[in-house]
């Protein structure tokens, strides 16, 4: 995943695909900045949450551009977001994803809104990267609070 990017990096580069270059040099950015703290080189799995927390941060940064009513912003940072899944993995559906977090709940045996961060701690590993997190939490939340 990460010699992907890399290369794709070096293609965008001599294509002169500016939007994509742009994006491809704040992963690059961002992996290396995680690498130094890791002190070791990302493996496929860091690298997808490397991904997942750029993804995110453009999300917000839409919801922030919409309020200042810059469109322009908007669609240019939709665009990056395009770019950076096609790195994903396969995104699970609704249902897959609700049944995970059943099975969370029932393995740690939750009952209340208050085991949120267990069930979180067990059914994390199982859908990072391959799920908006912020929607997870909010389905488990929504779980426990109805229990």
């Amino acid at each position: 995943m990460r010699e992907k990017i890399l290369n794709d990096l070096m293609s965008a580069m001599k294509a002169k695909d500016k939007e994509k270059l742009t994006v491809m040099r704040s992963v690059k950015g961002a992996m290396q900045l995680e690498e130094i703290n890791k002190k070791k080189e990302l493996d496929d799995n860091e690298v997808v949450a490397v991904l997942a927390k750029q993804i995110k941060m453009r999300r917000e940064s839409i919801e922030e551009f919409k309020k200042g009513n810059r469109n322009d912003l908007v669609e240019q940072t939709e665009r990056e977001i395009a770019i950076l899944e096609t790195y994903m993995p396969e995104q699970l559906s609704e249902d897959e994803v609700e049944k995970i977090i059943e099975e969370g709940i029932a393995k740690v045996g939750a009952k209340a809104p208050s085991d949120m961060g267990k069930v979180m701690g067990v059914i994390t590993p199982q859908l990072r990267g391959k799920t908006d997190m912020s929607l997870v939490s909010k389905l488990v939340k929504e779980k426990l609070s109805n229990s």
